[in-house]
């Protein structure tokens, strides 16, 4: 379960970061946090939905 976290929170914070470095540093920031947290708890919803 939490290296499906951790690798939900790379891929969110990178996305996050990647939108929000359109809009400038602090929007990239902002972005990675909101993309991370995300992250997360997609990864850990798939680990317990298909992982038991």
């Amino acid at each position: 379960m939490k290296l499906l976290a951790l690798v939900g929170a790379t891929i969110g914070g990178a996305v996050g970061w990647w939108l929000g470095s359109l809009l400038g540093l602090m929007a990239a920031f902002f972005f990675s946090v909101i993309g991370t947290a995300l992250g997360v708890y997609g990864g850990a919803r798939v680990a317990r939905r298909y992982l038991g």
